[in-house]
């Protein structure tokens, strides 16, 4: 498809998805959702994609949901949307949900202002870097709602329930060295820095790691934080060991290894995904 509010691009087995709503701080809409789905549907389906890269044009990441309807801006939203529990599914949540089922694993360059939808779409990334001018937040306190896009079920399993509910209660703005000490982000960057950084993280995903062990080890880690027990977690830990240990992918990363050579691993994610990886709704 064309898109019209955000920006797709692969290279150098990186494909990198950008906001592109720049005049409007790239608040989100559901254009922009609809599309930010289909460039995740893209990056899966491509063998030659082995990482994503997130991140926004111009000064802002993603002001959140755009507000230009006025005070009906939530009451709207909803009315064509497919229902969940006889309820809209807001926006958010579909392009969280698809985030989360990423078979590639999902790098957010936070480059300026992620707030509200802006903010939560980013908690089901494997990796969260920011610039150090970003500012964020969980504002929806502030406007009335709830913290939606299923950050009810990420945010306190990534930051703990107290720093969570800190955070969601007050509904402020906080800068990049708090979302740091809070372990909502990675690493902190200089503005200029942030995408060589979030670039080289994904060169060194796809330059050193089998893309189908690393698709099962994202599906393993998701799934493992609702697993109801280790006992859980080592049953699915030891049916993928049993279906990659014989295959060729595992063949080529040991021989590599002793050969002191840079691996050729062979299998693809498209091709020889094993069944024993966990799939998530």
């Amino acid at each position: 498809m064309a898109f019209t509010e955000i920006q797709y691009g692969v290279a150098d087995q990186v494909a990198t998805i950008t906001l592109y709503r720049p005049d409007r701080l790239n608040a989100f809409t559901l254009t922009m959702r609809a599309e930010l789905i289909e460039a995740f549907d893209l990056a899966d389906a491509d063998d030659e994609v082995r990482a994503v890269v997130v991140t926004g044009a111009g000064r802002a990441f993603c002001a959140g949901a755009d507000l230009s309807g006025g005070g009906g801006t939530f009451g709207r939203a909803g009315r064509e949307a497919e229902l969940v529990n006889g309820y809209p599914r807001d926006g958010g949540g579909t392009v969280a949900l698809r985030v989360a089922r990423s078979l590639k694993p999902v790098i957010a360059a936070i480059n300026g202002a992620a707030v509200g939808v802006g903010l939560t779409m980013t908690l089901p990334m494997d990796i969260r870097l920011a610039a150090d001018t970003a500012k964020l937040g969980f504002v929806f306190a502030r406007r009335g709602i709830v913290p939606e896009a299923a950050s009810s079920w990420f945010l306190p399993r990534i930051v703990g329930i107290a720093q969570a509910m800190e955070w969601a209660a007050t509904g402020r703005v906080f800068g990049a060295a708090e979302a740091l000490e809070g372990r909502l982000v990675s690493r902190v960057y200089p503005g200029e820095e942030l995408l060589p950084a979030a670039y080289a993280l994904a060169r060194e995903i796809a330059e050193n790691t089998s893309a189908v062990s690393v698709a099962a080890v994202r599906r393993l880690m998701w799934s493992g934080l609702s697993a109801s027990s280790p006992w859980e977690a080592h049953a699915a830990d030891s049916r993928l060991m049993a279906e990659l240990g014989p295959a060729a992918d595992a063949a080529e990363g040991v021989t590599a290894f002793l050969e002191k050579r840079p691996p050729a691993f062979p299998m693809s994610v498209g091709e020889d995904l094993p069944p024993g990886v966990p799939s998530w709704p």
